[in-house]
């Protein structure tokens, strides 16, 4: 099914269940020879649970034809991922700023990068950057290849020894799709549990999809788009409209987390400027800075005290019970 087809279907899901919602009663509706009693309630019990198959979750997780998995690469993506030596100090691994004991993040308001230096944003990215991990791909790779017991690894899940900036980014990225949040008590509740949330966060899955428009950018089993939008931060970090300068949209503009474990994964924003869901939740009420650049959907929404403490009732349904990762013994 196509974007466009799903977001028409998903239309017409909502535009059901806003209407049944709407209504506080039974509707007496006139036909021919007589009346019949509509029951709204279960109308908008049919349209929630229409509504709850689009965050199923897949049966498997896809990994690109030219990346497939194995579990070489795994184990080896693994080692790499939290080996301190992919930095220029010997200090810093992925794992630093991505530590699964903060739902893979680090915490912190913002990253801290190369020489203990306070970085811009949030999550860092990895492996070549001057900022933080400080290490030049031609120095890693004479880096690695130096340590003996990498070489059977690369051997084993890539076929040759020499190692390559392809085969590093492969396999940790064959790792990173691996690392997939549990079945959280949301899923339960979509699978048919109906008492696996509760029911102020079940009202908190209707604010999100209607009222509160969350949906519009939180979508289908991850709860994100994968696109950019500036949401009206007051910030002077212009995001993707640093890579897109004449597209007025894309200033201020970053891309869409997901929210499987968000309440793990404080404080929020790219810039760490929000240290609460409850404050999140007033953001998006308020509308955020106005600016020509600021994504259509963002206005106010006048949610009420009561709907606001169930849009978070709901984010924290989406927290799976996780078990320890383990950290892997690194070649020496």
């Amino acid at each position: 099914m196509s974007i466009t087809a799903k977001r028409a279907r998903r239309g017409l899901l909502l535009a059901s269940l806003l209407a049944t919602v709407a209504a506080s009663a039974p509707v007496m509706a006139v036909v021919v020879g007589g009346t019949r009693s509509t029951n709204v309630a279960a109308q908008a019990d049919h349209s929630i649970a229409e509504l709850r198959n689009e965050y199923k979750r897949p049966p498997v997780i896809a990994f690109p034809s030219g990346n497939p998995y194995t579990p070489q690469k795994v184990l080896l993506g693994k080692k790499l991922y939290f080996d301190t030596r992919l930095s220029g100090g010997n200090v810093l691994a992925c794992a630093t700023c991505h530590n699964p004991g903060y739902g893979w993040g680090d915490g912190q308001p913002k990253g801290i990068g190369h020489g203990m230096n306070v970085l811009g944003r949030r999550s860092p990215t990895i492996i070549q950057a001057d900022a933080e991990m400080h290490l030049q791909l031609d120095q890693l790779m004479a880096r690695l290849n130096s340590i003996s017991e990498y070489g059977p690894l690369f051997e084993s899940a890539f076929g040759q020894k020499d190692i390559e900036p392809s085969m590093v980014a492969k396999a940790i990225a064959t790792f990173e799709r691996t690392v997939v949040s549990g079945r959280a008590p949301f899923d339960q509740w979509v699978e048919g549990d109906e008492k696996a949330i509760s029911e102020e966060a079940k009202r908190g899955f209707v604010t999100f999809n209607t009222k509160a428009r969350c949906a519009e950018c939180h979508g289908s089993w991850r709860f994100t788009d994968d696109s950019f939008h500036d949401i009206g931060l007051p910030s002077d970090d212009i995001g993707r409209g640093k890579f897109l300068p004449d597209v007025v949209k894309m200033q201020h503009a970053f891309k869409t987390p997901g929210l499987r474990e968000i309440a793990r994964r404080a404080p929020y924003m790219h810039d760490g400027s929000m240290p609460t869901l409850e404050a999140v939740v007033d953001h998006y009420d308020e509308g955020g800075v106005a600016r020509p650049s600021r994504s259509d959907l963002m206005k106010p929404l006048q949610l009420s005290s009561q709907e606001k403490a169930d849009l978070v009732a709901f984010m924290k349904t989406l927290t799976s019970d996780v078990g320890p990762i383990s950290v892997p013994v690194l070649p020496r």
